[in-house]
């Protein structure tokens, strides 16, 4: 049937540009299920201080669905981050302990990143068992 009408917008930070205008927010317009994931990632974040997390519009100005997200976790010395474009993810779960990021699904193959208290684990070839 092709993709979904887009009828939501998110406000993200601009795109870093010579302008310097990263104290404005703008107004993406995304497909209805990319705001459900958006929000089920910023709730999981939320009460997590080890982690941060920022949407920001992509480099393919005026586009729909221009979302980028930044993951970033600092513990110690230790730092790890996860950046993609939001129309990549395929589902968002929160389990509770852990945020379970599936992206690319084909033929029960995907890339998954799940995030916890601890980090973060990223699996670029999960065979997904249904059940």
């Amino acid at each position: 049937m092709g993709n979904p009408a887009v009828v939501a917008t998110i406000e993200v930070y601009p795109r870093e540009t010579p302008e310097e205008r990263a104290d404005t927010l703008v107004e993406v317009e995304v497909d209805e299920d990319l705001t459900v994931f958006a929000s089920t990632i910023e709730e999981w974040f939320a009460p997590r201080q080890a982690w941060d997390f920022t949407l920001r519009e992509g480099h393919d100005f005026g586009r729909a669905n221009n979302v980028e997200v930044r993951l970033l976790f600092v513990a110690g010395e230790q730092t790890s981050s996860l950046g993609f474009r939001l129309d990549q993810v395929d589902e968002a779960t929160d389990t509770g302990d852990e945020l379970v990021l599936r992206f690319e699904e084909q033929d029960g193959i995907a890339k998954l990143a799940r995030l916890s208290s601890n980090g973060l684990e990223v699996d670029l070839f999960r065979i997904l068992t249904y059940t």
